[in-house]
């Protein structure tokens, strides 16, 4: 296990994302940062937003804090533009949305491709480049607010931004996501640098051999997850989305089984201390499989659904964690949401927080009092 970030039984974070304030209403739309923050207004706006979230996550009482993923903008499907961020960023993808490669030529309009039209594609017209993606700088910006440990968000990663691609340069899928790995791995070690100790791999890219039905896609995944992983000296997770965007469960319709299908090929990933997964959502369905985990890798568990505005009670979130911690030793434990929040109100987002709090401090005091009653 890597070393831990907070010294506490089930601490508590969140996947990444968060509700904008109603007020930070500027775009990047493409720019660097240190061009975009030119103008005073958008860099003000920026730091305040950036205070305000993570105030939000310490008033809740969270042990581990994120920047809200205030860096990327407030479009596509409130969470798709995570990956536009990278392709606005990486030279080799052309700036403009296309439709999504697998949704050309479809004549039922379902619900996945309405879905995948609104994410959009992108076009490959070169050998990719390192560009100004500055994760680093957004990271020394959240440090001057947080009081408490960061954990960051890199991605979209490679696999997860060669999914929605029209190839015009590279052939295939595989050979796009190990022409990004040089870019991540350098974005993963600057983080490092700047005083990052917990990074969070955000690449749907694991999901991808369900689609293509090419078992053999596993193996060159994982080690492109690896080599990104390379020399970066954090801990790292890797999260698992089961299908977070617009407020839909894309995966379990068709793959309900989801993790029990996938996880056993990334189960020895070099580098992943921990998958990031999201259970809250089916009521903790298939938890038992986490009694497979490898013996030196953690979880953080995902027990706050985020696709309903339904605030948890403190109660209900308990129940959910006593499911984890039966299949699951407590020290390999950290709780969380399910997936990135962006998409609730802000509103929302903040009581579900201080249920997560409340819910993990309940449990938290049974496993001490069973403690004491053992030594007894």
């Amino acid at each position: 296990m890597a070393t831990k970030i907070v010294d506490k039984m089930l601490p508590t974070t969140m996947v990444g994302s968060y509700p904008r304030p109603s007020w930070y209403t500027h775009q990047l739309l493409g720019r660097d940062i240190r061009v975009a923050f030119k103008e005073v207004r958008f860099e003000e706006e920026y730091d305040d937003a950036v205070a305000t979230v993570v105030r939000d996550q310490e008033a809740a009482g969270l042990d581990i804090v994120t920047d809200g993923n205030m860096w990327y903008d407030d479009y596509v499907g409130a969470i798709g533009a995570f990956c536009w961020y990278m392709y606005e960023r990486i030279g080799g993808f052309e700036q403009s949305r296309e439709q999504h490669p697998s949704t050309i030529g479809a004549t039922d309009r379902n619900r996945v491709v309405e879905i995948l039209d609104d994410w959009g594609g992108v076009i490959n017209s070169g050998p990719v480049k390192h560009g100004p993606i500055r994760l680093a700088d957004l990271y020394k910006i959240t440090k001057r607010y947080a009081t408490r440990p960061i954990k960051v968000s890199v991605g979209a990663g490679p696999v997860n931004l060669a999914w929605h691609v029209y190839f015009q340069h590279y052939k295939d899928a595989k050979e796009l996501s190990y022409a990004l790995v040089p870019i991540f791995n350098k974005e993963m070690k600057d983080l490092v640098e700047a005083g990052a100790q917990y990074l969070q791999i955000e690449d749907l890219g694991a999901w991808l051999p369900l689609f293509t039905g090419n078992k053999d896609d596993y193996k060159w995944i994982k080690d492109v997850i690896e080599k990104c992983c390379e020399g970066v000296n954090a801990k790292i997770g890797w999260h698992f989305c089961f299908g977070n965007a617009w407020g839909n469960d894309i995966l379990s319709g068709s793959f309900p089984e989801g993790y029990q299908t996938v996880l056993p090929y990334f189960f020895e990933t070099k580098g992943i201390d921990e998958f990031v997964l999201d259970y809250a959502n089916r009521e903790m369905k298939g938890i038992e499989f986490m009694k497979n985990l490898p013996k030196n890798v953690g979880i953080q568990c995902g027990v706050l659904d985020i696709r309903t505005n339904m605030i948890e009670s403190p109660q209900t979130v308990a129940d959910r964690i006593r499911k984890v911690l039966d299949v699951v030793p407590p020290e390999k434990v950290t709780l969380s949401t399910d997936c990135g929040m962006k998409p609730l109100s802000r509103y929302v987002a903040k009581a579900k927080l201080k249920a997560l709090v409340d819910g993990a401090a309940i449990v938290r005091e049974e496993l001490v009092g069973a403690g004491a009653a053992v030594a007894r």
